[in-house]
């Protein structure tokens, strides 16, 4: 019998191993610390670009990351920071991509958000609009025909995406093929700023899943033992042959689409209902409650992130940033294939 990372309790109370919760909060908390260093050096004229925090969904993103394993793939999006840092992404990646080194996965070529190491299983992402479904189906596809057996693939996209055509036919295939495919969804109400009455009829998103043949599921974004129990339950499925798993959770963006929106349009009667609840100020009212970290720890907690990032944004600024009339502007894989170099 397969069994989920978390399994509930007889009275119906989600039941956590202390050390898988502690571990998924302490990443959210780093990629908390992270996103708001981005935010004030944005402000500050820093970082040129976009940024774009996950701030609302780090427990739903981090329950991907804990719940995948090594030879699994990830294609994480704009708001999948603790998901990709859960995921092993070292925290160098990201200040590196938003300061442009040539240091970085991508070597200053790329967005900021564009960025991943394929070989390791993260993907580098091409659009947040359902385009990266279709890349873990071709990954999976791959793995199949060379007989690679045991490895999940997880794809997330924003309730926006839903309505992409690029959704449909990456998930139909998915489905047709019995890929081991897990798509989160994360509703967070908005497409930018369309709200979700607007975009789709249906009672919950959850419910296409049938329509695709597929097994769907809900879960609360703001818990983090839901998230923990309900993500890993469907990536055992999945990697235990079942077909591809769909997974929607709900709750609210705590921020604009990106720093430069400033998020009027969010109904404010969202913001003080249950889906604005602060994941990580809700799993840390759970650690109190729970006697597994007291405020001395979480403290202390908090100051490690910090020191971490600070040290990162330290050691980033001091590096170089590409050339332009040095740098050889052509694709990395192929650079051999240049002019002069055959």
């Amino acid at each position: 019998m397969v069994q989920s990372l978390v399994e509930p309790t007889t009275s119906g109370d989600i039941s956590v191993p202390q050390e898988l919760y502690v571990k998924a909060y302490r990443i959210m908390l780093l990629a908390r610390v992270l996103d708001d260093k981005f935010a004030s050096l944005y402000r500050a004229g820093k970082i040129h670009g976009g940024v774009f925090l996950s701030r609302g969904q780090e427990a739903l993103s981090v329950a991907i990351g804990v719940a995948l394993r090594e030879g699994d793939v990830f294609a994480p999006l704009i708001r999948d920071l603790a998901g990709r840092l859960a995921f092993n992404e070292p925290i160098l990646d990201g200040v590196r991509n938003y300061f442009g080194s040539t240091l970085g996965p991508m070597r200053g070529r790329d967005g900021n958000v564009h960025r991943g190491r394929p070989r390791e299983g993260q993907l580098a992402m091409i659009s947040h609009l359902g385009a990266m479904i279709s890349v873990v189906n071709g990954t999976l596809f791959a793995r199949r025909m060379k007989n690679i057996a045991g490895t999940v693939g997880v794809a997330t996209c924003g309730d926006g995406a839903t309505s992409t055509g690029s959704f449909h036919e990456a998930l139909n295939q998915a489905a047709v093929e019995r890929l081991p495919l897990v798509l989160v969804v994360a509703d967070n109400q908005y497409a930018y700023s369309t709200p979700t009455s607007r975009q789709f009829a249906c009672r919950s998103l959850v419910d296409r899943a049938v329509g695709y043949g597929i097994s769907g599921c809900e879960v609360d974004g703001t818990d983090l033992a839901e998230c923990l129990r309900v993500v890993g339950d469907a990536v055992v499925r999945a990697r235990a042959g079942a077909g591809p798993q769909l997974v929607v959770a709900h709750l609210l963006r705590l921020c604009g689409h990106g720093e430069h929106d400033d998020a009027s349009y969010i109904d404010p009667q969202q913001k003080s209902s249950p889906l604005g609840g602060d994941c990580l100020k809700l799993a840390e009212e759970f650690l109190r409650q729970q006697c597994w970290a007291g405020a001395d720890t979480l403290a202390q907690w908090r100051n490690e992130a910090l020191h971490k990032v600070e040290d990162a944004v330290a050691t980033v600024q001091r590096e170089p940033t590409p050339d332009p009339f040095t740098e050889v502007w052509s694709a990395l894989a192929t650079a051999h294939l240049g002019e002069g170099n055959a």
